[in-house]
């Protein structure tokens, strides 16, 4: 299949998981490891955490970009002055104050676009940023980083509001799941956030060459 038809067909699913999920509000049918709308209505930090070695997949026409998530980092808005939400409800955050399960899609410096997963109760605005992946199939470059991750996967701002619980993009449990010992430190590059700052809201599996930041010296059981 050409370039051209697998975008043709990737933007017809990505258009359908937009459309079919929020109005009827009904979830999609579940499927074998997939996450369901449940796994996101817990807390923030138990979903921050649960989601290490977890595999994240985004199905571009008839190739599946696979990566097991390594690194994440929680953000309780609108207290949490480091949350994008923490001034309030905005065309940009507006997602985040949604329903558990979708995508929110940022894009900074000019040059990256960062992935956030919405999680908890809707009407409160929290989620977490993955930042950092083990590339399993179809990568493309180093997703070791919230930007190199959304390259790597091939997502950007046309994906922000996509439903985790539809065909396009999504989480699952491995087939053969592994031991993880996750660390747990501050998160990063969040200096002006003030006290919000030195949270340790930031998780990783410690055994992982793929995590982006410092691990080892601030890190914790």
């Amino acid at each position: 299949m050409g370039r051209t038809r697998l975008a043709g067909v990737a933007r017809a699913d990505e258009a359908a998981d937009r459309s079919a999920a929020r109005p009827s509000g009904r979830d999609a049918v579940a499927q074998p490891g997939r996450l369901d709308r449940a796994f996101y209505r817990h807390r923030t930090l138990a979903v921050a955490r649960a989601l290490i070695g977890l595999h994240l997949v985004h199905r571009v026409g008839a190739v599946r970009r696979i990566g097991r998530i390594v690194e994440t980092e929680a953000y309780l808005g609108p207290a949490d002055r480091a949350a994008h939400s923490a001034r309030g409800r905005t065309a940009r955050t507006a997602v985040m104050f949604g329903p558990p399960g979708y995508v929110y899609v940022y894009f900074i410096y000019g040059m990256w676009h960062c992935l956030n997963v919405v999680t908890g109760d809707e009407g409160v605005p929290h989620a977490v940023l993955l930042r950092a992946l083990e590339p399993l199939a179809g990568l493309e470059g180093s997703a070791s980083g919230p930007g190199l991750l959304c390259r790597a996967m091939d997502i950007d701002r046309r994906h922000n509001g996509l439903d985790l619980c539809g065909n396009t993009l999504w989480i699952e449990r491995p087939a053969t799941p592994r031991a993880v010992r996750i660390g747990r430190s501050a998160r990063i590059g969040i200096d002006h956030a003030g006290e919000w700052a030195t949270r340790p809201w930031r998780f990783f599996d410690r055994d992982s060459p793929f995590v982006s930041g410092r691990r080892s010296r601030a890190s914790m059981r």
